[in-house]
């Protein structure tokens, strides 16, 4: 089953993590995890500069690696990026050094590929121990989210992703979805209309 929206009290106990920002501006906080993918990327890409719209990619080491030309357009077209470990790794079944290591050889490519220091991190999956989360580097901020869409989950319908996205979407809202093979199929089919409910209702998107 797909939690699409966090209850109200996991922000009030987990304090130290970034869930939403500010509720009182009509701002939301798009991202797009696991990428850069050739053809989901650049289709996601497409779809945000029609609208002006603006993004934060939490990107993948290794697909940084092996496409940084996309990786570099996410950034010049003035889209945030993010940390999301080097090979996507579950921070419940690894231990503390190799996920540590995993962050710091996702910075490292980044910063070769892009020259920029990446200050948001996401752990895949949502996953991580306290163990690992108290020896991030300080500079770093953990961004988790508000809304799930559950993009990636192939027995929930375009239409039953869109719908729940538009229901719990509100100010400071942070938005997940996934440019990457797997959610592309129900990204395709319902991503412009989200985005076109968006500006309907005068939300304006940001990076973090």
């Amino acid at each position: 089953m797909i939690i699409h929206h966090i209850p109200s009290f996991f922000p009030k106990i987990f304090k130290e993590v970034t869930w939403n920002r500010d509720r009182n501006v009509n701002k939301i906080y798009l991202t797009f995890d696991d990428g850069p993918v050739p053809g989901v990327t650049d289709f996601v890409l497409e779809l945000l500069a029609k609208r002006g719209m603006k993004a934060t990619f939490f990107m993948v080491g290794d697909n940084v690696r092996k496409h940084p030309q996309l990786a570099k357009a996410v950034q010049s077209q003035g889209h945030g990026v993010g940390n999301h470990t080097f090979h996507h790794v579950n921070g419940f079944k690894t231990a503390d050094a190799l996920y540590l290591e995993e962050i710091r050889a996702c910075q490292e490519i980044i910063q070769e590929t892009l020259d920029m220091d990446v200050k948001f991190f996401r752990p895949p999956y949502g996953r991580i121990k306290k163990s690992q989360f108290k020896q991030i580097d300080a500079s770093m901020e953990l961004v988790m989210w508000d809304v799930l869409t559950g993009d990636y989950d192939q027995r929930q319908s375009p239409e039953k992703c869109l719908e729940k996205a538009i229901k719990y979407t509100q100010n400071g809202s942070v938005i997940v979805f996934h440019d990457q093979q797997k959610s592309f199929p129900i990204l395709k089919s319902m991503l412009d209309d989200y985005l076109s409910y968006l500006q309907d209702a005068g939300f304006e998107t940001a990076i973090l």
